[in-house]
């Protein structure tokens, strides 16, 4: 029995450097989108005030945090958006152009509840409903290939 408690410890350790080890020799970056679909057949995008173009609205996990719970509160925050019910795994792509271990899960939301209008911010300098097909001018275009693989079936590609 003794002999099962330094094991334990050891095994922890050894479980610990390799974490550690793996973090920063093989670090990758994990963010979240949701393409938000209303019963009208329009998507939720937004316009930073940062970069140019509209995008599904999203953001970067964080330490300690789901990435449920990482596109929950990016909704929030950008989008004064509810999730109502399990959002749908649409796709993991490699998102090459931010780094070389960047990737974004992108997660299909049919069921929600606007809590609030989204007011223009720091971050966001708008953001709205628009109809699959006249999304507004300036829509990125791995936004409009994202839409054309979830949501009309075209085959998805790995790379943002």
């Amino acid at each position: 029995m003794s002999d099962s408690v330094p094991s334990r410890k050891a095994s922890r350790f050894v479980s610990w450097g390799l974490h550690t080890y793996w973090r920063f020799s093989r670090g990758m970056t994990l963010g979240v989108r949701g393409m938000v679909l209303d019963g009208e057949n329009r998507v939720f995008l937004i316009r930073h005030t940062y970069v140019p173009g509209w995008h599904l609205p999203g953001g970067g996990v964080e330490t300690g945090e789901t990435a449920l719970d990482a596109l929950a509160r990016e909704l929030a925050e950008e989008a004064c958006i509810a999730i109502d019910a399990p959002p749908v795994l649409a796709g993991v792509f490699f998102n090459r152009r931010v780094s070389r271990r960047d990737h974004v899960l992108v997660y299909l939301i049919r069921h929600f509840t606007v809590v609030d209008k989204k007011q223009p911010d720091r971050e966001i300098a708008e953001a709205g409903f628009f109809p699959l097909d006249r999304l507004p001018e300036g829509t990125t275009e791995a936004t409009r290939r994202r839409l054309a693989e979830i949501v009309e079936g075209r085959p998805l590609s790995p790379v943002w």
